[in-house]
């Protein structure tokens, strides 16, 4: 079974999958973030202030993302 052409797909669909993506994508950034600040805390990675301005950058991803998109289906 092949899996339909994203233009053939509904609109509705499409906005749905797209926000998906951007928000799974959104959250990625921001436990990549906190993941960086921990080794930063834990002498694995040199630090410099890092780990607060990394936590800060994960809570703004976090917040922009949630405002923008919004919860999925809801589209």
């Amino acid at each position: 079974m092949s899996s339909p052409d994203w233009k053939h797909l509904p609109d509705e669909l499409q906005l749905v999958l797209a926000r998906e993506a951007l928000r799974r994508a959104a959250e990625t950034l921001a436990e990549h973030a906190e993941l960086l600040a921990f080794e930063m805390e834990g002498g694995m990675l040199q630090d410099r202030g890092g780990p607060d301005a990394l936590r800060l950058f994960a809570s703004v991803v976090r917040a922009t993302s949630t405002d923008s998109l919004g919860p999925v289906g809801h589209a």
